[in-house]
């Protein structure tokens, strides 16, 4: 417990939750997965600089970042570097 009260979370908020339903309104992640589109939303207003993830039919497929960073940019935030554990491993 000591380990995760250490911890910082990141917080969900109005400007997550708009992003992310700009996310699915452009098209950038199906409206049937949410919580990938809140995910990439708070990893993007945050300012982190990657979202490591093994979903490759959602979010890490090159379609779909180009997808991301465009909706991410036309709101103003910069898309983190959406990559597998792997890739992230090798940089």
């Amino acid at each position: 417990m000591k380990i995760v009260n250490s911890l910082s979370f990141l917080a969900i908020s109005p400007i997550t939750d708009q992003l992310a339903a700009d996310l699915i309104a452009k098209h950038a992640v199906p409206a049937t997965e949410p919580r990938d589109a809140l995910h990439i939303a708070i990893s993007a207003v945050n300012g982190l600089e990657y979202l490591v993830s093994w979903n490759f039919k959602r979010i890490v497929n090159p379609k779909t970042r180009v997808a991301i960073e465009r909706v991410c940019e036309e709101a103003g935030y910069s898309a983190p570097m959406i990559c597998t554990p792997d890739e992230l491993l090798e940089s």
